[in-house]
């Protein structure tokens, strides 16, 4: 008998300071009560981050008690990418997986949200299915489908895009190609950007967008200062709002 990959979701409270979101949402706030009760139970864990699964086993462990002792769950963090090396090899990802092959079930948890969506855990997926692993998903908050939902842009065609160039002449290059694909095919096109960069993010896209073209911003998605606004470029121009630069958002575009 084969253990079972289950495809953990996390909270998106990752990284956001407490005196700014005013402390992180109860748990049975965000996960299904069946998510925290399997997260319990879970023997073994592949993370991108030991340190941070801890910290949500803990929280876990306050509305449903860990089956066994903390200290003796058994973490293992994805490999990180070297330079010139992939990050997941074929013989590292039957590694990660070898608490299943041998009969446990494993949880496979990303930092925030739901594993691999836009995550590096969908490789191992993937490897789970080419070993005949069972694969589990689990209910839980999505920040681009919840930002999707908030916009109400279109929701029957759209692309989740990552993240944009740093560089400020390929990131307005990038925008005005996602434009005009958007208006080509009415598409919403969905993008994130590290925290500390939101601001820039929202400037290069009111500089470069239409003023017709409709712009949505999900911040802080599930924290109790999150906010939604969707409107017109030329909306968010003549009345500008600020966004903080260490809470997650997502942005959506549609022209």
């Amino acid at each position: 008998m084969t253990g079972v990959l289950y495809l953990m979701p996390n909270t998106l409270d990752f990284g956001v300071t407490l005196s700014e979101s005013g402390g992180p949402p109860d748990l049975q706030e965000v996960l299904p009560l069946g998510a925290i009760r399997m997260a319990a139970r879970l023997p073994c864990w592949v993370a991108e981050n030991a340190k941070t699964t801890r910290a949500f086993l803990k929280r876990v462990n306050e509305v449903v008690p860990l089956t066994q002792p903390l200290q003796a769950i058994v973490i293992t963090e994805l490999p990180r990418a070297n330079k010139g090396a992939p990050a997941l090899s074929p013989g590292s990802l039957q590694t990660l997986l070898a608490p299943a092959l041998a009969g446990q079930d494993v949880g496979l948890i990303s930092e925030a949200g739901m594993p691999a969506v836009a995550d590096p855990g969908a490789a191992l997926v993937q490897a789970a299915h080419a070993l005949k692993l069972r694969v589990v998903p689990l209910s839980g908050p999505s920040s681009m489908m919840l930002a999707l939902a908030a916009s109400g842009l279109n929701g029957q065609s759209f692309a989740f895009v990552g993240y944009l160039p740093v560089d400020a002449a390929a990131r307005t290059a990038r925008i005005r190609e996602l434009e005009t694909l958007s208006r080509r095919a009415q598409q919403t096109q969905l993008m994130i950007e590290t925290p500390y960069r939101n601001a820039a993010l929202l400037n290069a896209l009111l500089n470069a967008l239409n003023g017709s073209t409709r712009l949505a911003v999900s911040c802080g998605l599930t924290l109790a200062t999150g906010w939604n606004r969707s409107d017109t470029v030329a909306a968010w121009k003549s009345s500008p709002s600020s966004i903080p630069n260490d809470t997650p958002a997502v942005f959506s575009l549609l022209a």
